[in-house]
């Protein structure tokens, strides 16, 4: 939605970001939106077992396409926001860490080199435009969840002073068939 009318891209990227909120929270915690991006994370013990998240990130993945299809079916402004929002898609990013809550000007907020890490994830070498789940080494083990037995294929992102990051790619229709029976 960058470079589209200002009156219509953010309310659309609002709209979509909600259901994909509504569906996180809970189990997850909402720590902060920051533009097209949520930030959410969950306590160890929220989400029980760990593969439930499987199920809570297919959810998202789900609500956002349908409210999606919603939005690009109605035709009632031709704007270049409108006329986008069939080829927006969702990008999930799961990581296992440590991390610490802080206060910084009155604001909580979690700190940590994972949580570093993780915004750092944003911004990876996945080289497509369609969504996607990408899992962290470090989530797939807290899952249990074998993931060359699940199919995925690793990748390696390198970060500077985080060293290199192993990293599986899920496309959203896949995502139930990750299990622990493939661990």
């Amino acid at each position: 939605m960058a470079g589209t009318e200002l009156e219509h891209g953010p309310p659309i990227i609002a709209d979509l970001l909600e259901v994909v909120i509504d569906r996180l929270a809970p189990p997850l915690a909402v720590q902060e939106v920051e533009g097209d991006a949520v930030f959410a994370f969950g306590l160890d013990g929220a989400i029980v077992p760990a593969t439930t998240l499987l199920d809570v990130v297919d959810d998202a993945f789900v609500a956002f396409k349908a409210r999606r299809r919603v939005l690009a079916a109605d035709e009632s402004c031709s704007c270049r926001a409108c006329r986008s929002v069939g080829s927006l898609d969702l990008k999930i990013i799961a990581h296992h860490g440590a991390f610490l809550r802080q206060t910084v000007a009155g604001r909580a907020q979690l700190g940590g080199t994972e949580v570093i890490l993780v915004h750092r994830l944003l911004k990876n070498g996945v080289g497509r435009a369609a969504g996607y789940l990408l899992l962290t080494e470090a989530a797939l083990a807290w899952m249990k969840i074998a993931p060359t037995a699940a199919g995925l294929v690793a990748q390696s992102q390198r970060y500077e002073h985080l060293g290199e990051v192993r990293c599986f790619v899920a496309e959203p229709g896949s995502i139930a068939r990750l299990s622990p029976a493939a661990a």
